[in-house]
């Protein structure tokens, strides 16, 4: 087309302005050299017993994705997610994969609603079109948005509430479901005064009971048997050797639950490390925490400070104990400093003594410092 004959087409300002939607929109696609090869309307026939059933189809996805969003919005907020014991952790165990559980549903219904509702209402057109250089004139931008709004009055959008409403609900609710995330650390205290200390991530499970009768925390070791009670006592173990140790508390010793979740719980392992006397001499102690060990006897967290593996293997001429996961080390005569790998963080030390009464090692109060991938740096 020639640009005398293009100009010849177009139509006035006054006409522009009384052409309707439709109008404007045939004449777009004329003007960006489009034909149109199909454009057929999915249901030509409308109010059809199929047309409904299709947009409740439509809706079903979309109010399925609104409950999941509710349902995770739910578990988020008020599922059982502190800590519980060996015999109660149903509820607790369940935790994690409702969440994914809910969450996916939400983005799987909205995906799906969106998908029906294209392949149901949409025109599917087949078009042909020239692509010019330049940018566009004002009649060129006003064809496209009458264009747009064509095609959202052609999907039927408008008409369909059911659709929109369900819809709606369901961005909504998942938009509300993601902002928890963000701000879910400030909904759940985790210091909260309410919780047993046990159940909070500000202690591990070697904490002291509150109150005028406090209860000792001896050192246990693991026989390979959850409910068999071995403490430790110094001349136990050999110069360069290494234990993993739990708590233990006289109260708990004729309960076989409590002593099996003392050695499952995650923030409980603990290596006690028996330096050899040359070593011990040129051990470097940490500011503040020089009077946590008992002689030649120390105590580390054995979680990785890096992601929470176990880091217990110790190399007793180097005396350095390494996480086998990422390959940290750390230098048990400098407090467990991290000296190699992604670690960043020293592995937090357990203040140690032996009981007068018994001659067995207790724990003299609860680290002091996050244990494994610190949530946030706490006092002691």
């Amino acid at each position: 087309m020639s640009e005398q004959e293009h100009t010849q087409d177009l139509p006035t300002d006054e006409e522009l302005a009384n052409m309707s939607r439709e109008d404007l929109a045939i004449l777009g696609a004329r003007l960006d050299g489009v034909e149109l090869v199909e454009y057929p309307d999915p249901w030509p026939v409308k109010g059809t017993r199929a047309e409904k059933r299709a947009e409740r189809v439509v809706a079903f996805w979309f109010i399925l994705a609104a409950i999941g969003a509710i349902a995770f919005i739910a578990v988020y907020g008020w599922w059982p997610w502190t800590y519980q014991n060996i015999g109660h952790q149903f509820l607790y165990n369940l935790y994690t994969p409702l969440i994914g559980l809910t969450l996916g549903i939400t983005v799987l219904g909205l995906g799906i609603g969106v998908l029906t509702y294209v392949k149901k209402f949409v025109p599917h057109e087949v078009a042909v079109q020239e692509r010019h250089d330049g940018p566009s004139s004002e009649l060129d931008r006003q064809t496209v948005l009458a264009e747009l709004s064509d095609a959202g009055v052609r999907s039927t959008i408008a008409r369909r509430s059911l659709i929109k409403r369900s819809a709606g609900a369901a961005a909504g609710l998942m938009g509300l479901g993601l902002v928890i995330f963000p701000v879910g650390g400030f909904i759940k205290n985790p210091w909260s005064s309410a919780l047993a200390p046990q159940d909070t991530l500000r202690f591990t499970g070697w904490y002291e009971a509150d109150g005028p009768n406090k209860e000792k925390v001896f050192i246990r070791r693991d026989t390979g048997v959850p409910t068999e009670v071995a403490l430790v006592r110094p001349g136990d173990m050999d110069a360069g050797g290494l234990q993993t140790v739990f708590p233990f508390r006289e109260s708990e010793r004729n309960d076989p639950e409590k002593l099996l979740a003392a050695m499952e719980r995650v923030d409980n392992p603990t290596m006690l490390i028996r330096l050899r006397p040359e070593d011990a001499a040129n051990v470097i102690k940490r500011q503040g925490q020089e009077n946590f060990n008992f002689g030649d006897y120390y105590a580390f967290s054995k979680i990785c400070t890096h992601l929470g593996c176990p880091a217990s293997l110790f190399e007793e001429q180097t005396n350095r104990v390494l996480c086998p996961c990422h390959q940290s080390q750390f230098d048990a005569l400098e407090y467990c400093k991290p000296v190699f790998g992604p670690a960043a963080r020293a592995l937090p030390q357990l203040a140690i003594s032996v009981d007068e009464e018994t001659g067995y090692f207790v724990a003299l109060h609860d680290y002091i410092e996050p244990v494994g991938p610190g949530y946030w740096e706490r006092g002691a």
